[in-house]
């Protein structure tokens, strides 16, 4: 059944892991917090699962330190900065992405992001992927003053697009992205493309669908 019904006028995505593949630039700069320290390279599929739990996760994935401990916030800056210097280096947005996007604009549907991203990192990130035209909304994790699993940031991309919640989609790759998603009424997508994090497996997050390629997903949307 598709869910792409005429009271539906915009999709929202989450951007790392379910628009973009950020995580080996986010994996490098892990690396060079280890690097630093005269500690070996980690495996990149050692590193990918963590990425979607931001700074935190990778904090943790690279030196094993927590974010209620004293040292954190230090390294969290210290992995930012890191990261700052590698944002586009090898980031692209999913080749399988683009038809999915390409359709919604031939059928007029809007669409827009909807990160946990800092604004600091995700506009000149959309920018340099040629993003920033095509989105009809970029909200970041800093926009509103309560980042998901909260709904005020995809309640804010409906306001900016001058919708009803009820009518649009969210699709993310994270457990809190299916979360937000329904505190806001919406109707969400499951990305098993994305990087899942390493909590519960992404069959029991309870969203609407579960896609596990974009062309699943254009597919069930019937933009294909």
């Amino acid at each position: 059944m598709s869910l792409l019904r005429e009271s539906y006028s915009a999709v929202l995505f989450d951007l790392d892991g379910t628009l973009i593949d950020s995580a080996p630039d986010l994996a490098a700069a892990a690396n060079d917090l280890r690097h630093r320290r005269g500690m070996p390279t980690l495996a990149f599929e050692t590193l990918r699962p963590w990425v979607g739990a931001g700074a935190r996760g990778m904090v943790w994935a690279a030196l094993e330190v927590a974010s209620d401990q004293p040292e954190f916030i230090a390294l969290r800056d210290e992995f930012l900065g890191c990261y700052e210097q590698r944002l586009t280096d090898t980031t692209r947005v999913f080749d399988a992405m683009q038809p999915l996007l390409n359709a919604l604009s031939q059928r007029q549907i809007s669409w827009g992001i909807v990160t946990n991203k800092a604004a600091r990192f995700t506009l000149p990130l959309v920018r340099a992927l040629k993003l920033d035209d095509r989105a009809a909304t970029v909200i970041c994790g800093d926009t509103t003053a309560h980042a998901k699993p909260h709904p005020a940031p995809l309640l804010e991309a409906a306001r900016q697009l001058g919708v009803s919640p009820k009518s649009c989609v969210y699709v993310g790759d994270d457990l809190r992205d299916i979360q937000a998603g329904q505190a806001a009424g919406m109707d969400t997508v499951a990305a098993a493309w994305g990087y899942l994090g390493l909590g519960e497996l992404v069959e029991h997050w309870g969203a609407n669908f579960l896609a596990h390629t974009p062309f699943e997903l254009q597919n069930w949307l019937d933009l294909t």
